[in-house]
Parts: C-alpha cells; sequence; structure tokens
C-alpha cells in the first residue's frame, strides 16, 4: 500500500514553466457522504442515485462545483478528526503517524486500554509537512478555522508552527465554544476553553462564525493574489460540529422538515458552510484567479448528524453507522475536486484536465490529498520520506488508475466510544472488520471467530453491510485478516494493550497464534 517518491520523478515538468496553481483544501468538519443534496452514492449503472436526505440538505455551492469538477464515490477518511487532519497534512495513514485518536486538548485520551504510546501531542513542528514543503516553494500558506493537531501548549496546537505562514481560528480544541458572535465565539459564557481566536473584530455582532471565517480567508487570499504569491489555503470550517447552534440565516428552510430541532440546526450549519463554499468560488473569480486555482473539497470523518443511533441506519441512510463507528456511515465522506472555474485554454487545466459533471468510483483516502497537491505544485518531499497516499492525477481526470490500490486502513486502538478497539482493512470489495474486545477481560487472540472478533462484508452487492459473512467466507476472512496484519505490522501500528500492559494483536481466525 506504501507509496514512495516515485510519483515525483517528472516533478517540475508537470506543470512546465506555468505560474504554479493555488490550491485551496475546504474541509468541512464531521460531514459525511450523505450530508448534501449531491448525490454521491450510485445506482448499478454507476448514475447518481437519490436518497431522502440529498432531499433534506440545500448545498447548491457543492452542486456548482461538482458540476464542473469530479466527485469520488467511495472516498474514505478517519473516523474520527485529527487522525484525518495529520493524514492529509503528513500523506500518512493514522496507523503509521500515531494519532490516532482525536486529540483532547486537555489530557490524554488513549482510553482505559489504548496504546500507551500513541501520539497525543500529535503533528510536530519538526515533522515534514505540507504547508511546510509548500511555503519552501514560494507558496503563502494560509490556515484558516479549526486545526486540532495536537493538545493545548503543544506544537500542533498552534498551525504557525507546523508550516502555516497564516492562522486565523486554529487552535487545539475541535469544537467551537459557540457559533454565535453575539457570545464572542465562545469568549463570553460557560465554554472557554473551546473560544475561537483571533475573530475580535466581529464580537457582539449578529456575525455567524461560519461567515466570520469566510470573510477572514477572503482577506488572506486577496493578500497572497496582491503580492503575487501562489496560495495554499487550508480552510478548515468549525462547522458541523456540535454545539449545534442554528445559523439564523437559514432556519426556515427546515422548519416544516418534521426533523427534530437539533437536526434542523445541523442541516443549517450545512447550508452556511456550502454559501462559503460559493462564497470563494466567487471571490477567487473576482480577483481574477479562479481559473489557476484548485479547488479540493471534503469532510474529515463520517457524518454525525444527530440521526439516530450511531450503528444504525439513520444519519447516514442508507449507509450504516455515524462518526467513530467502523461502519461506512463513520468514514465515507464527500470529496469533489475542480478548477475553481473552467477554461481548458489555461496552461494548468491542460496539463490537469478535470472533465465536468464526472463521477469517480475507485477508492481513494486523506492521505491522497498530500502527494496530489505536492505533484499539482512541482513540489519534493525529503528522500526517503514514507508516504502512504498517492497521486491522484489519473483519477482526477475520472479514468481508472490500475496502480492506485483500493485499499483503507482504519485503525482505531482506543476506547470509550462509539466503536472501541476495532481495525478496518478494505480490499477490493471485501471489508473486515477486527474487534480487539479488551473490555471483555480476554485478549483478542483468545476470541474464536463465533466469538464474535470479525465481521466481513461484500461491499459490491451488500454496500450498507446488512449481511456479516464472517462465518461462511472463511477463506476470504484469513486472506483479508493477513492482509490488514500485514499493513499494521509494516506501518509499525501500535496495539490496544489488556490488564498487564501486553499488545492485543490481531490474530487469524481459529488459529490461536
Amino acid at each position: 500500500m506504501i507509496r514512495l517518491i516515485f510519483f515525483l520523478l517528472g516533478v517540475g515538468v508537470f506543470f512546465g514553466e506555468a505560474k504554479p496553481p493555488n490550491v485551496m483544501v475546504f474541509l468541512v468538519d464531521d460531514m459525511g457522504v450523505m450530508d448534501s443534496s449531491v448525490a454521491f452514492l450510485t445506482d448499478g449503472q454507476g448514475k447518481p442515485k437519490r436518497y431522502p436526505l440529498n432531499d433534506f440538505y440545500r448545498t447548491p455551492s457543492m452542486a456548482r462545483l461538482a458540476k464542473q469538477g469530479v466527485r469520488f464515490n467511495q472516498f474514505y477518511a478517519m473516523s474520527v478528526c485529527s487522525p484525518s487532519r495529520i493524514s492529509i497534512l503528513t500523506g500518512q495513514n493514522a496507523a503509521r503517524h500515531g494519532a490516532t485518536n482525536w486529540i483532547n486538548p486537555a489530557s490524554d485520551n488513549r482510553g482505559k486500554f489504548g496504546p500507551p504510546a500513541w501520539d497525543w501531542k500529535g503533528l510536530g513542528k519538526d515533522e515534514v509537512s505540507l504547508p511546510k514543503l509548500l511555503a519552501q516553494k514560494g507558496y503563502r500558506t494560509i490556515h484558516v478555522g479549526k486545526a486540532h493537531l495536537g493538545p493545548t501548549g503543544s506544537e500542533g496546537s498552534n498551525p504557525l508552527q507546523v508550516g502555516f505562514q497564516r492562522n486565523v481560528g486554529g487552535a487545539a480544541f475541535g469544537a467551537p465554544g459557540s457559533y454565535y458572535g453575539e457570545a464572542a465565539y465562545g469568549h463570553r459564557g460557560q465554554r472557554k476553553s473551546h473560544a475561537v481566536p483571533h475573530l475580535e473584530q466581529y464580537h457582539g455582532t449578529d456575525t455567524f462564525l461560519t461567515e466570520a471565517l469566510t470573510l477572514e480567508a477572503k482577506k488572506q487570499v486577496k493578500a497572497a493574489v496582491d503580492e503575487g504569491k501562489p496560495f495554499f489555503l487550508h480552510f478548515a470550517h468549525y462547522a458541523v460540529h456540535a454545539p449545534f447552534h442554528s445559523d439564523p440565516r437559514f432556519a426556515t428552510h427546515y422548519e416544516d422538515s418534521g426533523k427534530s430541532k437539533q437536526a434542523q440546526a445541523f442541516a443549517t450549519l450545512i447550508e452556511g458552510m456550502d454559501k462559503s463554499l460559493g462564497d470563494m468560488l466567487d471571490c477567487f473569480e473576482e480577483l481574477g484567479v479562479a481559473e489557476n486555482t484548485l479547488v479540493l473539497f471534503l469532510g474529515d470523518n463520517g457524518s454525525d448528524a444527530p440521526l439516530g443511533h450511531q450503528h444504525a441506519v439513520a444519519c447516514a441512510a442508507p449507509l450504516r453507522g455515524k462518526k467513530g463507528a467502523h461502519y461506512e456511515g463513520g468514514m465515507r465522506v464527500p470529496f469533489i475536486a475542480a478548477w475553481a472555474k473552467r477554461n481548458e485554454n489555461v496552461e494548468a487545466q491542460k496539463e490537469l484536465g478535470i472533465p465536468s459533471g464526472a463521477i469517480q468510483p475507485q477508492i481513494a483516502s486523506v492521505p491522497d490529498l498530500f502527494p496530489t497537491i505536492l505533484e499539482v505544485a512541482g513540489v519534493a518531499p525529503p528522500d526517503g520520506y514514507e508516504i502512504d497516499g498517492g497521486s491522484l492525477r489519473k483519477l482526477l481526470t475520472a479514468t481508472r488508475d490500475a496502480s492506485h490500490p483500493e485499499q483503507f486502513l482504519m485503525h482505531y486502538p482506543h476506547g470509550p466510544h462509539r466503536s472501541n478497539y476495532f481495525t478496518v482493512w478494505r480490499d477490493g470489495k471485501w471489508k473486515v472488520i477486527y474487534h480487539y474486545r479488551p473490555e471483555d477481560g480476554k485478549t483478542g487472540n483468545q476470541l474464536t471467530l463465533s466469538g464474535g472478533n470479525y465481521q466481513l462484508f461484500d461491499l459490491e452487492n451488500d454496500p450498507f453491510e446488512q449481511k456479516d459473512l464472517a462465518t461462511v467466507q472463511s477463506s476470504v476472512l484469513k486472506k483479508m485478516m493477513r492482509g490488514m496484519m500485514r499493513e499494521l505490522e509494516r506501518m509499525k501500528a501500535k496495539f490496544p494493550v489488556n490488564e498487564k500492559g501486553h499488545d492485543l494483536r490481531p490474530m487469524l481466525p481459529g488459529s490461536g497464534s
């Protein structure tokens, strides 16, 4: 699964002598693949298929972006936020970089049986990072919004320490103290430890947090353009993370939906985020840089919409599960790539021709953004740096890339959470889930197939995970488990421990070894 730096052998000639493209990563917190009016799931012929949730949400700017670019049908993120965010910036799977849980800003949240040496400190200033490499190439590197890359006082708590040259709103925590300007985004009230920084000019106004961050992002982009610098904008919204504060600009759109007040508020957060996306696309056009700006839109983990149980078919229906879960609803996210404005005569778009309105069904995941953006920018990582992601260059043209493995590893050796102590391995149409079960007072090694260590799904024929095949497809199960174990070993993953502090590693079914 690992891809080193071979994709960059031609770096420097990919875009020739053309002006380096600008890049915006538009990252939405807790947004799953079904939290949109844009249909990402497809029917048997590969055509977009709408489901009821697509008719509940309103995301016209996402539709605008998808119309002029390519959306991915099976794009994966880690099932909680900090691991995904660090994977985007490093190109490494969480099992390798070690930040395998969301990072509690105040205390080590490994869980009772979690690995003692997991990377709670998050991303460090001496580590390879996407903004650091782009800055060395002359890019203005801008972070706006949620960071959540390390706990309070750590290097990762400040985006300026890990390669960004500008930071607006980024800190150690993941949830904002408040979305309301009247509450100073948490500076007034009970959640001051989660008060969003750098937005004092909006305190006491009716400016919603999503809007304030958008206004600041536009200022930062304009400054870079005025200075003649290419920019990398990492626009990471706090929306749509709890608290589910209703955005009053859109509240009336959902009053007659029949859904709970919290679900309505969540929908307003989605629509506010979408307006922000449209505002940024308009900004690029106004500044005359839209044709040379690549936009990558995605969520950081599965949906956390306040609809139903975390393991049920509910908030991500028809997918099963939600944020934190080992099911598809916990780790499938929207992903759209497009030039901010289409013009096939522009040099950048000649080199990377993204078709309009296309759907890419091949599996991809968050570590893939790192090598893709570096390739677009003509930047090479340090020699020997291990990258788990693969360039999406060919996939962005809506063609198949046989060199890009259709695999994904999600390693979560922590608890308590919605799903505890598990590893997921996706390889082609098959998906296996291994449950470590240290809370049972036994090691995962002692439990047999019938004891419930394993779940196995054929996602080609059962995309909504309704039929566990672990007890009837024993040869497939063993093959998948061998693949999982090989990946975990190669990435030097850390594992849950038992009461005596001994590692609990996945084992083949029925082998005892």
